[in-house]
């Protein structure tokens, strides 16, 4: 960003202004990068980040994600979101059946009757969530021997199969296997408390230098009108709506965001409200319990103020982020 020209002149005295402050903030999101640059604290037990899970599930994946030392609640619960987004009667084309995406041979011989009820049934998210846990640690044991990490070699197993694990010493070379592993792993910060430990959780939540550059990006827009589902592409006449606004300003830093802000929120950990750096994304829902319910997205610039793209006949400008629709906050990571 070096040689960069910091801020937008006009537009008006109020958003000139507003302007010098983020390019403040911007170099204040530098230093502070570099500051933290030694990493997040690790280790002790992995708690659920308040409002990753929907409330109906978060007891039953805090419960039995500690059921073996491969597996943690964060980690559960990024496995669950990448099976099935949390829908229980998800089902794909390969016949994977309900939360955990159960193939029905698979079922048979592992499912459970965790909620004994007298039946083990794959579209109850109160037996399929445990079932998954179990096969999980189960096939962990199956791999224990597999040379490389235990937790990704677990997950291997359970998108390909232990044999394969085996046979090829660790996570096999199959393009699937491997972004389903690598996936789940970055997913699992996203889950993971700030205040819990363990691997993919814990510790202080580092700012990333890339934040000051997607501010840049997200900056330069302002003034630039809404369009629902735009891109910023050339066919999109260089205009966004909110979730295509934060996916480029990260894409320009190298950053990849899911395209719509609900799974944007799982691209990160979660600082809470009084840790807000520059670059954190902002969002906000109808449910403050249901991450399924965000329905918007912004990026945080300091001074409770976000850029972003609001709704249909409004340009990407300056907005508050304090309002009772408040849900959260993601910091984005590097791939």
């Amino acid at each position: 960003m070096r040689g960069k020209k910091l801020w937008l002149l006009g537009v008006g005295g109020g958003l000139g202004v507003m302007s010098l402050f983020v390019a403040l903030l911007v170099v204040g999101t530098y230093v502070a990068a570099a500051g933290l640059a030694g990493g997040a604290a690790r280790g002790g037990a992995v708690n659920l980040a308040k409002g990753t899970v929907p409330a109906a599930y978060a007891p039953l994946v805090q419960k039995w994600g500690n059921l073996c030392p491969a597996l943690n609640p964060a980690l559960l619960a990024a496995q669950l979101y990448q099976e099935s987004g949390w829908k229980p009667k998800a089902q794909s084309g390969a016949a994977a059946q309900g939360i955990a995406q159960f193939i029905p041979g698979t079922w048979e011989t592992h499912g459970i009757d965790a909620n004994k009820d007298g039946k083990r049934d794959v579209w109850d998210p109160e037996d399929a969530i445990p079932s998954a846990a179990s096969y999980d640690c189960k096939l962990a044991k199956y791999v224990k021997d597999a040379p490389g990490d235990r937790t990704d070699n677990m997950l291997a197993a359970y998108n390909a199969g232990s044999y394969a694990v085996i046979k090829y010493g660790g996570v096999p070379p199959y393009s699937e296997t491997k972004n389903y592993v690598s996936t789940i792993r970055k997913m699992e910060q996203s889950f993971a408390s700030a205040k819990g430990g363990g691997k993919g959780g814990g510790g202080r939540v580092n700012p990333s230098e890339q934040s000051a550059g997607a501010i840049y990006y997200a900056q330069e827009k302002l003034g630039t009108p809404y369009l629902w589902g735009g891109d910023g592409t050339a066919e999109d006449g260089g205009k966004f709506d909110c979730s295509g606004l934060t996916k480029a300003a990260y894409k320009s830093v190298g950053i990849d965001l899911p395209r719509v802000a609900n799974d944007q929120w799982n691209s990160g950990p979660h600082p809470k409200r009084d840790e807000l750096l520059p670059g954190d994304l902002v969002f906000f829902g109808t449910d403050l319990e249901d991450p399924r319910s965000i329905d918007h997205v912004g990026i945080y610039v300091g001074g409770g103020h976000m850029i972003d793209a609001p709704y249909t006949g409004a340009k990407i400008r300056f907005d508050p982020i304090d309002s009772p629709n408040y849900f959260g906050a993601t910091r984005p990571t590097a791939d």
